[in-house]
């Protein structure tokens, strides 16, 4: 017996509907894309301007804790923005360098006072107003009455 192969009859009709749909996804695809890209005139993607550094850190005043934590640094495509970064960084490294020659020289400073007051005998807590033997011989305290 003889083997016939199938033979596939397609209706007209189904080749009118498979070109009326692959011409009306054409149509669509078309259409989104214009759209997204911006053609025909009217841009429906505007370009955004990029974010600047709008609050930067004090120049009037020494920056403070509340300062650095209420600091937002604009982003960029990857990551923050090189420029605002290194200013904020900057300008904490200035704040924190003069913070610490201050402490430097308060500190040289106490130690001064520290080693005059050792060769001299003088107490460097003593208030104004106390009496020489108060403090040592266990005098009454700040705000009590002695009664002399």
């Amino acid at each position: 017996m003889a083997r016939s192969e199938p033979v596939e009859v397609s209706a007209p009709g189904e080749m009118r509907v498979f070109w009326f749909l692959l011409l009306t996804m054409v149509v669509v695809v078309t259409a989104v894309t214009l759209a997204v890209v911006g053609g025909g005139g009217s841009a429906v993607l505007q370009d955004v301007e990029p974010q600047r550094f709008t609050d930067p850190l004090p120049t009037t005043r020494p920056v403070g804790r509340a300062d650095v934590e209420a600091l937002r640094l604009p982003m960029a495509a990857r990551g923050y923005r090189m420029a605002d970064v290194d200013e904020a960084l900057s300008r904490l490294g200035a704040e924190l360098a003069e913070r610490d020659a201050r402490i430097a020289e308060l500190e040289s400073a106490l130690a001064g006072a520290q080693a005059s007051a050792v060769t001299t005998g003088t107490d460097l807590f003593k208030q104004p107003g106390d009496r020489p033997g108060d403090r040592q011989a266990g005098g009454p305290a700040r705000g009590e009455d002695d009664g002399r």
